[in-house]
């Protein structure tokens, strides 16, 4: 099987071959064009879940791309049920959380992996709220417009256009969002500086 590198290396030969630009590419695999300039940057890894659709567009086999020379099998039975999670990139004001203009990309996990209910994931890029969440990784929230005292949620800060993760705690009927890493200090949600529960965190998804 090829490498992320000799995978993007033949995409971007066939891209050329067939007169693609990137933003082409992007349209006909229905990505957001900033996710596929990502992958042929190799700033971001090429999710295999994907290669279906970019082979389509390419106009070649899944097996090509990813190096396999064996068919699969005609009786090969797919076990568990994948479910395609929007990625909430750039919020845009007023808009619904799972607009098409605020999803940046999809994972696929199974469905066994995680609850049911209206699910987004969120790309974390930081380290407050680490050891358990750290950078880079994907958290999958479930939308809900509350959660228990102690847990983990997405909250809309600045004008609901950031999305943030944090520990929800409530003292005296005052909100705080806390930080997991203790160099961070709580943010005191106040009247200035409101804040909105979007979903609790489900699921941490992240490298070795």
């Amino acid at each position: 099987m090829r490498t992320n590198d000799e995978i993007i290396t033949l995409m971007e030969e066939l891209r050329k071959e067939k007169g693609f630009s990137i933003s082409e590419l992007a349209r006909r695999t229905g990505m957001a064009k900033s996710a596929v300039s990502r992958y042929f940057n190799r700033t971001r890894e090429f999710p295999l879940n994907r290669v279906d659709e970019f082979s389509k567009a390419l106009g070649v086999s899944s097996e090509y791309i990813l190096g396999i020379d064996f068919p699969k099998p005609s009786n090969m039975v797919q076990t568990e049920k994948l479910i395609k999670i929007p990625i909430i990139g750039t919020i845009a004001a007023g808009t619904p959380i799972t607009a098409e203009q605020n999803i940046e990309e999809y994972i696929a996990i199974p469905s066994t992996m995680v609850p049911g209910g209206e699910l987004i994931s969120l790309n974390i890029n930081g380290d407050s709220m680490t050891p358990g969440i750290p950078n880079n990784s994907f958290v999958v929230v479930r939308l809900q417009s509350d959660v228990e005292d102690g847990e983990i949620a997405a909250v809309l800060l600045n004008g609901d256009t950031e999305a943030t993760l944090k520990r929800i705690k409530r003292q005296n009927g005052i909100m705080l969002l806390v930080s997991d890493n203790q160099k961070y200090q709580p943010i005191v949600v106040t009247k200035d500086y409101p804040a909105k529960i979007i979903g609790k965190a489900v699921k941490v998804i992240y490298d070795l």
